[in-house]
C-alpha cells in the first residue's frame, strides 16, 4: 500500500470517522476491494480500530474508525513527509523556470 493511500485514509478517517465502507470509497476515489485491503493493512498495523454497527432505522451497516495512537503518530509523519516531497518539487520547478528566463 502506498504511503500517500494511507495518508487519505488515515485523514478521512480522523475527519468522518463513521460511514460505510462505500461512502469512504467513494470519497476517496476507491474501488471497495481497494478500501478494504487498505483498512486490513492499517488495522494489522495498529492504525486504526474497525468496529461494526447499524442504524435501526434503515439497516445500513456503518463501521465506526478510530485512530490508535500509533495511527495519529503515523498520519503525522505521512504528512509531513508529503509536505517535504511537495516543498522538494516546489523548489525544482522554481530552478527549472529560472533556467529557462
Amino acid at each position: 500500500m502506498k504511503d500517500q493511500d494511507s495518508l487519505d485514509i488515515l485523514r478521512r478517517i480522523q475527519k468522518k470517522p463513521v460511514a460505510s465502507q462505500r461512502e469512504l470509497a467513494e470519497t476517496l476515489g476507491f474501488s471497495l476491494g481497494k478500501l478494504n485491503y487498505c483498512l486490513k493493512a492499517l488495522q494489522k498495523k495498529g492504525l486504526v480500530k474497525i468496529q461494526n454497527f447499524q442504524k435501526q432505522k434503515d439497516k445500513i451497516t456503518y463501521i465506526n474508525y478510530v485512530l490508535t495512537p500509533k495511527g495519529v503518530s503515523v498520519r503525522i509523519k505521512l504528512t509531513l513527509n508529503f509536505m517535504k516531497r511537495k516543498m522538494r518539487e516546489y523548489d525544482q520547478l522554481k530552478k527549472e523556470l529560472e533556467k529557462k528566463k
